[in-house]
């Protein structure tokens, strides 16, 4: 009876530690759960990975034939990727002997040359397909490079070219001529911020606002603040979205330290929301509207183009619901929910992705588009969320400055551009925007498909991004074809594809005729042969198969 008594007491115990503990491994396994099964969604699991990859590069014969392609067909692929070599140093000599001199000195130029197609073609595609980093001149829809080639210009400037060229050139040099007796005298604010914050909340429908220098500070900002007043520490990012280049909004490869209060979530999913319904430690969700363009996907870049598995997958419907789901569960839980749209800004619509999907935020970021295109991050607010302090608490503070927050030319040129977008006639640019981006790449897609040719194009309004309805490991080869013929695209190549909205009919019928006559040339030269019975999986099990022999010597 006397050796029973401390039994019991130890059994006790255990089951009320464990007792305890089981609601913490609930919730545990429901986060791991919610996380998307891809590498996308377990940040720790990708860097793990990352660090496993092994470098190797194919030789001559490899490079032409990684797919098991016949001799012929290899031969084919060589003759076509040394006619276009010849093509680049004919037609590009300045620019690319300007971009080999800077590049030894600058870095992101040594990163995005390294990475423009996957690392086992790079050596050789740099050597011999290197791209000039110059423009000289812009000029309604097209740009002009170093060698006086005048081409269709499909990089918006990463989002930030909505109107055009001209448009911001013209948004800029107003904005110069009324800063230019203050100057730029930095601390005070130039007299225009005052239109400036008043239209900004009458598009943002939010009540505060706070200048920063970039949309990744604006974006940082918002987080903090979120973080600040719910006194809880965890932020929501989804599986593959992109939030700016600091460190808790970018979990897995690129960030050297990995953030131990961010969930990396999935989009469109029950068991996200569960999440957010349950736990206790969540002080904001961040959305990036472009992701509805791929949701669940990293942005889409040739460098990773190893296959055909890419594809688009927006639904409107789908996703606007998702948002009001989403919507209704951060009120509930007291969750800040904030809409990153630095990239998609005013392209969508005038009042951006909220008008467009007809869901409110809590705050939202915008960025450089407007500001002319000259650099700027924005947060829109509640009053309730943009305090820096508090009443009852004087010392306990959220900081955040910036040496040119509000610079005189920046506020001036984003008046400008206010000005404009507030104009009746000016948004009548948004009348049936979206029909006619959809019937754009419907028409394109209705040529691509009869005339054979293995690609396609999906979009969200004027952000397209290109993907493939056959097996290959070349499909990164296109945006070397689509160069030759006119067509400027951004490092990331054929995966994203951003038009500015002054592209007329005649324009548009012009990109596509070169975008077609690109393709056709690709599979002439036999870069889309395949074997009968390749599928994406093998492909991947081939590379697989290629860097356990590089890592173990086989």
């Amino acid at each position: 009876m006397e050796t029973s008594l401390p039994i019991l007491s130890l059994s006790a115990a255990a089951l009320a530690g464990a007792a305890a503990a089981f609601p913490k491994i609930q919730a545990r396994i429901a986060l791991s759960r919610a996380k998307h099964r891809s590498l996308t969604g377990h940040s720790k699991m990708s860097k793990l990975v990352a660090r496993m990859v092994p470098k190797y590069e194919f030789d001559i014969d490899g490079f032409f034939r990684s797919d098991g392609a016949p001799s012929e067909v290899a031969t084919q692929r060589q003759d076509g990727f040394f006619r276009l070599a010849g093509l680049y140093q004919d037609r590009y000599p300045k620019g690319r002997a300007l971009t080999a001199e800077v590049s030894d000195r600058i870095s992101d130029l040594q990163f995005t040359e390294a990475y423009r197609v996957p690392f086992q073609y790079s050596r050789l595609v740099r050597e011999h397909l290197s791209t000039s980093a110059f423009m000289q001149q812009s000029s309604g829809v097209t740009v002009t490079d170093l060698d006086g080639n005048v081409l269709y210009d499909l990089t918006g400037s990463y989002g930030v070219n909505i109107f055009g060229n001209d448009f911001y050139k013209e948004c800029i040099a107003e904005g110069e001529k009324r800063a230019h007796v203050l100057g730029p005298v930095l601390g005070p604010y130039h007299p225009v911020i005052a239109d400036n914050v008043k239209r900004l909340c009458e598009i943002s429908g939010l009540d505060e606002v706070s200048f920063h220098m970039s949309g990744t500070e604006a974006v940082m900002q918002a987080v903090r603040l979120a973080r600040y007043h719910t006194r809880r520490t965890h932020l929501v990012r989804f599986a593959g979205s992109y939030h700016g280049w600091w460190g808790d909004v970018q979990p897995g490869v690129g960030n050297p330290v990995s953030p131990h209060e961010t969930f990396t979530l999935a989009e469109m999913s029950e068991k996200t929301l569960h999440v957010l319904r349950t736990r206790k430690d969540i002080a904001c969700v961040l959305v990036n509207p472009l992701q509805a363009l791929h949701p669940n996907s990293n942005a889409p870049g040739d460098s990773a183009l190893v296959d055909s598995s890419r594809s688009s997958r927006y639904d409107r419907a789908a996703y606007t619901a998702w948002l009001k789901q989403l919507r209704e569960v951060c009120t509930e839980r007291g969750i800040v929910l904030i809409f990153d749209e630095v990239f998609v800004g005013f392209r969508l619509a005038a009042g951006g992705a909220q008008e467009y999907f007809g869901v409110r935020a809590d705050m939202v970021t915008y960025g450089k588009s407007l500001a002319g295109g000259l650099p700027i991050g924005v947060v829109c607010g509640r009053k309730d969320l943009m305090r820096r302090f508090r009443d009852d608490r004087p010392a306990d503070i959220c900081f955040a400055r910036g040496t040119f927050n509000s610079h005189p030319y920046v506020m001036t040129a984003m008046d400008e551009f206010l000005s404009r977008l507030a104009s009746p006639n000016f948004r009548s640019i948004y009348n049936g925007l979206e029909e006619t981006w959809n019937g754009r790449a419907e028409a394109l897609n209705d040529r691509l498909k009869a005339q054979g040719l293995p690609a396609r194009v999906g979009n969200i309004s004027s952000i397209w991004t290109v993907y493939y309805t056959e097996p290959s490991r070349y499909n990164w080869m296109l945006q070397y074809y689509l160069r030759a013929e006119g067509l400027a695209l951004s490092w990331v190549g054929t995966g994203r594809l951003i038009f500015t909205l002054n592209y007329s009919d005649a324009d548009f019928a012009e990109v596509a005729d070169r975008f077609v006559a690109a393709a056709e040339k690709m599979q002439r030269d036999g870069w889309w042969w395949h074997k009968a019975g390749l599928t994406n999986k093998t492909i991947k099990r081939q590379i697989l198969k290629e860097m356990a022999a590089a890592r173990f010597g086989r």
